[in-house]
Formats: structure tokens, sequence, C-alpha cells
């Protein structure tokens, strides 16, 4: 029986402590959101500036928009507060404290949200979204592939003409590789740190920075094949 009553008030003290650890992470999360953030589509083509505030309103906290928000991202008018649900979802809600975006954090600072019908949606510390704006506009020009032994394969543009929604057209130059010029990306992007290519038959190419400044066709290969700016 002794054994019995040990093994309850274990199991006891374990759910207490989980719930300690949820409750301390809620309240952490509560602590860091209040700033200003970047409403976005994923690679910025629409963008909503929103200012979350540590002021209790209602059945969550205050929030300010921007007022190109609901020209920008209609389905922001119907947001008047914020919250943090359960572990780490930082809900952006109506007056009836219903969703109107979830959002999870799938990166230090980034938090992913969908809307069904619509797509992703991001949102981010306003400081590090213009930040990657930059980068962005820094990745538009000529540039070449090349072989891990530096012998060029390919060149190519990449523009910032919109070619659907947050996909931006490319265009490949004369004389390619064949396996290239077969892939021939039509679009690119830049998302989450990698510049993605893609054709029109839907395949995509990934490509990571590395220590050497240059981007990185991902996964790697014994042959890698690599961009560098022009």
């Amino acid at each position: 029986m002794r054994a019995l009553r040990g093994v309850a008030f274990a199991v006891a003290a374990y759910l207490a402590a989980i719930g300690i650890a949820h409750a301390q992470d809620a309240t952490t999360l509560k602590k860091q959101m209040p700033g200003q953030w970047e409403l976005s589509t994923t690679e910025r083509s629409k963008t909503c500036v929103v200012t979350l505030k540590g002021d209790a309103a209602g059945q969550g906290f205050k929030l300010e928009l921007e007022p190109a928000c609901k020209t920008a991202l209609p389905f922001t008018k119907d947001i008047v507060a914020w919250n943090v649900r359960g572990l780490d979802i930082v809900r952006l809600q109506d007056a009836t404290g219903e969703a109107v975006i979830d959002f999870t954090e799938v990166e230090a600072g980034i938090f992913e949200g969908l809307r069904q019908g619509e797509g992703v949606y991001i949102l981010q510390d306003l400081a590090a979204a213009r930040s990657m704006a930059k980068s962005m506009d820094q990745m538009i020009g000529d540039w070449s592939m090349v072989r891990g032994n530096g012998q060029p394969v390919c060149g190519l543009t990449l523009t910032n003409t919109e070619a659907g929604p947050d996909n931006f057209q490319v265009f490949l130059k004369p004389k390619c590789d064949a396996a290239i010029a077969q892939f021939n990306p039509t679009q690119w992007r830049l998302e989450r740190g990698q510049i993605i290519l893609m054709s029109k038959a839907g395949e995509a190419w990934q490509f990571e920075a590395d220590d050497n400044a240059q981007w990185r066709r991902v996964p790697d290969t014994a042959d890698p094949l690599i961009m560098l700016r022009q």
C-alpha cells in the first residue's frame, strides 16, 4: 500500500512539474511578444505592421494594426487582440476570442500560421523582417552557377518581377549545362534563409549560404552546384 502511495505521489509530482513548466513557457511567451512585428505572406509581397502590447483587453491583450493592414491583408480587419493559447500558440483573435489566425514558432523569433484556403503567413520581429528585405534586394541581379571545381555551368538572372503569389521571375542565360537547362527554373523566392528556384513542372531546388558567402545546393553532393553573385 505504501508503495502504491509512493508511486501515486511521484506521478502527481511529475504532472505538477509539467504543469508548472507549461505555465512558465506560456508566461515567458506573453512577456516576450510585446513589441513591433511584421505580419506577411511568406515572401513579404504583402506586409502589415502589428504592435503587440502587454495591456489586457477583453479576452486577450491589446494590439495596434497600421492603417495599411486591411488593404494588404483583408483578414486583419477582424483582429482586435492577441493572446497565448496552450503552450506555444500565439493567437491573433477577434472580439469573441476566436482565432483569426494562430501562429507557432518555427525558428527563433519567426512564427508561422495557416489560413485555410489562403495559405501560410509569417509573423516575425519587425527589425529582423526589414533586414531580411534588404537581404532579398541584394539577391536581385546576375548570378553564375558553378560546380565544386569552379567550372561555370550556367548563368541566370534573379528579378523582382512578381510571378505569382510570393514568387519572382528568374531567367536562364544561353548555353547552360543540360541538367540545368532541363530543370529550366522560371521562378524564385527567398524563404527561411534559402534561395529556392522553381520550374514550371513544380520541381524546386534549394540553395543555402555557406561560410564562403556562396550559395550551395542542398542536400549537398560529391559534385556540388554553387550559385555565385556576379
